[in-house]
């Protein structure tokens, strides 16, 4: 029951947060829209990496497209054309060297290629909440949206003090808070409170 309490608490904060942003008219308003759009350009420059499920469709040649599940090494295999390293290229990269490699081995004279990625590599939550561990993306997902997969915090949550690896457990460290926007493959910590 004490749980229900606070998440109805933690509900009332981010909407009277919300309120006074909308309310507010003051400049440091704006700048608050800026982190949001910064991961929204970080999901668009996605890089492809183990994990992620791909659909390669090679225009006018439905026996070259298809579904496709990046290995651990970066690696997915097409036909014809082998083995492709798509770990570590965005989409538009990928393309690009899809079309080379029909283009060089003489396969097809202009290809055209494109790329869709059908499910993300997860992110992980760790710490202070009631059932870590790795969930599927979904875009547009914030921190509290994690949280409240991981079956929201445990009593000995700091919930100010979040920290998140971008990308993984050797990508940079951010400060996170309940609207920080996740991305996939991000390490998602929440830290203990001590007292």
């Amino acid at each position: 029951m004490d749980w229900h309490r606070r998440w109805a608490l933690v509900a009332l904060l981010i909407a009277g947060l919300g309120l006074v942003t909308a309310c507010s008219s003051t400049p440091t308003s704006a700048p608050a829209a800026v982190p949001a759009a910064n991961a929204e350009d970080a999901v668009a420059g996605y890089k492809v990496g183990a994990g992620d499920r791909i659909r390669v469709t090679v225009f006018r040649h439905d026996d070259l497209s298809g579904e496709f599940q990046v290995d651990g090494g970066g690696y997915f295999a097409m036909p014809l054309v082998g083995e492709i390293l798509g770990g570590g290229l965005n989409s538009r990269q990928l393309e690009e060297t899809i079309e080379t490699r029909l283009k060089d081995d003489g396969y097809l004279i202009n290809p055209q290629v494109s790329i869709e990625v059908l499910n993300y590599r997860p992110f992980y939550i760790i710490g202070e909440v009631n059932r870590p561990g790795s969930f599927p993306y979904v875009n547009g997902m914030t921190v509290i949206n994690a949280v409240a997969l991981a079956g929201g915090f445990t009593y000995r949550a700091d919930q100010d003090d979040i920290v998140i690896s971008r990308g993984g457990s050797s990508g940079p460290e951010i400060e996170g808070a309940f609207d920080t926007k996740v991305l996939p493959g991000d390490i998602i910590e929440v830290q203990e409170r001590f007292f």
